[in-house]
């Protein structure tokens, strides 16, 4: 198939980086192929990046710190809000991106995908605006110092949201920045880089490498003069890249797996329930870290839960995003599709109960993949203890409060969770689980909180004041 454009993108030319504030070939002549996973069309390529490329970004990135760290702050405050301004104008061709790209319908591609994560870009901005970066102590004083060269290596699922999160406090705060996105998912940070350009920073602050993660991530982790790798990411190439990382001691932030529970307790609002839980697990087709699914319930309310739930997931509308902006749409790739579809095998295979859905079967025309309900799950079968990162939730009955505790807290993970019965006995519970997030019946994730997990879900935290701080140095000035 051939390369097709983008209506709408204009001439944005995909087959360049952007290095040392200007789009340069990649050295390396090689291309990776994009593709549409809603049709399996290729879309553009970009380039496959290699260690002269690698190099080039990071010099750029070395010597633009030298200067940049020294910038006054409401210089950085102001280009920053300049770039949002941009990308708050361009948020419509960002989305027909991400529609294509990762699959999303139009709709949740422009709410969930872009506008909500450039609202989180402002709120950056307010944060440094209001924070202090020196204070006095008294026989001290306290300073907070940008790190110096981060390489930001991304993942494909939320191929905005996860790149603004690094990119946004760490030139915030006076670091330089080299991006590495997924190759599954690289286009819309081309928009991104643009924008950077137009708005004016200083050549080296920003530099963008396309390539694959075993060639340009392993190098940038590697490299000698990068200060700090922030990656987000599964937990297995996690443990990989914070074992390079730290044979220079680099600073590392890492956002990995979940295997997250959600808690029916006794006299909780199943509705309620039932649909915050469900929102995490198929929205996005399941493609979310921090996707809560492990329902835990009652022993003795399990049947009526499992038909809330069937009901539920019916109001779900799965299909090619083309015919419908508020369909869902599919997984990402061949390797995710066949990745969860044997996962659907092994819950079978292990005598959980299917009480909705199917196996997937073929993916001619696009890598879709429908909702998955497994009940009667034991929390030590396959399925129960990794990340399928799909549609498919497993409900795993429990017999007391103390027992649904042990269930919870049983995996290698502890991103999120959610908590829902009676208020109080809630808090008591929500407590008690270790987890860096924990929603409680109504309550909602906001973007000033902190992001990230116990355990093997990660290092470091994302979003807030929090999120910022991972890129500055403390520095103590003795009087």
């Amino acid at each position: 198939m051939g390369i097709i454009i983008f209506k709408g993108v204009g001439d944005m030319d995909y087959t360049k980086l952007y290095i040392n504030g200007e789009w340069v070939e990649s050295n390396s002549k090689e291309f990776i192929e994009v593709e549409n996973p809603a049709n399996r069309e290729i879309i553009a390529k970009v380039p496959k990046g290699n260690k002269a490329d690698v190099d080039y970004a990071v010099k750029s990135a070395r010597e633009a710190f030298e200067t940049w760290q020294y910038t006054d702050l409401s210089t950085r405050i102001s280009l920053m809000e300049k770039f949002l301004e941009e990308l708050f104008r361009r948020e419509d061709e960002i989305a027909d991106i991400i529609v294509k790209e990762l699959g999303r319908g139009k709709e949740y591609a422009l709410k969930v995908h872009t506008t909500s994560f450039l609202k989180d870009g402002e709120n950056y901005v307010r944060i440094a605006k209001e924070y202090k970066f020196e204070e006095d102590m008294g026989d001290h004083i306290i300073r907070k110092e940008p790190i110096g060269v981060v390489a930001a290596l991304t993942p494909w699922n939320y191929p905005l949201g996860q790149v603004t999160k690094k990119i946004i406090p760490a030139m915030l705060t006076g670091n330089t920045v080299i991006l590495k996105p997924s190759q599954y998912t690289p286009l819309v940070t081309y928009i991104l880089a643009d924008a950077i350009d137009k708005v004016g920073f200083p050549k080296g602050v920003f530099n963008l490498v396309t390539g694959t993660g075993d060639e340009v991530g392993d190098l940038l982790v590697e490299h000698k003069d990068v200060d700090m790798v922030t990656f987000t990411g599964s937990t297995k190439v996690g443990k990989e890249v914070a074992q390079k990382a730290m044979k220079g001691i680099k600073r590392i932030t890492l956002e990995l797996g979940g295997k997250s529970p959600s808690i029916i307790l006794k006299g909780a609002d199943i509705e309620l329930a039932v649909k915050k839980t469900l929102d995490t697990v198929y929205i996005n087709v399941g493609q979310t870290c921090s996707a809560l699914t492990r329902l835990l319930v009652p022993e003795d309310e399990k049947e009526k839960i499992e038909e809330v739930v069937i009901n539920k997931t019916k109001e779900y509308s799965f299909g090619d995003p083309s015919l419908s902006p508020t369909n869902i749409g599919p997984l990402v790739s061949e390797e995710q599709f066949l990745r969860v579809k044997s996962y659907i095998e092994k819950g079978i295979e292990e005598g959980a109960r299917m009480i909705y859905g199917e196996v997937p079967k073929s993916y001619d025309k696009g890598y879709y993949v429908t909702p998955v309900v497994f009940s009667d799950v034991n929390n030590n079968m396959v399925i129960a203890r990794e990340e399928i990162f799909g549609p498919v939730l497993c409900i795993i009955p429990y017999k007391d409060k103390e027992e649904a505790i042990r269930i919870a807290n049983d995996t290698v993970y502890g991103l999120s969770a959610a908590v829902f019965g009676p208020d109080e006995e809630a808090w008591e519970v929500a407590k008690k689980i270790k987890s860096g997030n924990v929603i409680v019946n109504e309550g909602r994730f906001t973007r000033n909180a902190p992001f990230g997990g116990f355990k093997q879900s990660g290092l470091g935290r994302e979003g807030g004041i929090f999120g910022m701080e991972e890129f500055l140095e403390i520095k103590a000035v003795f009087k």
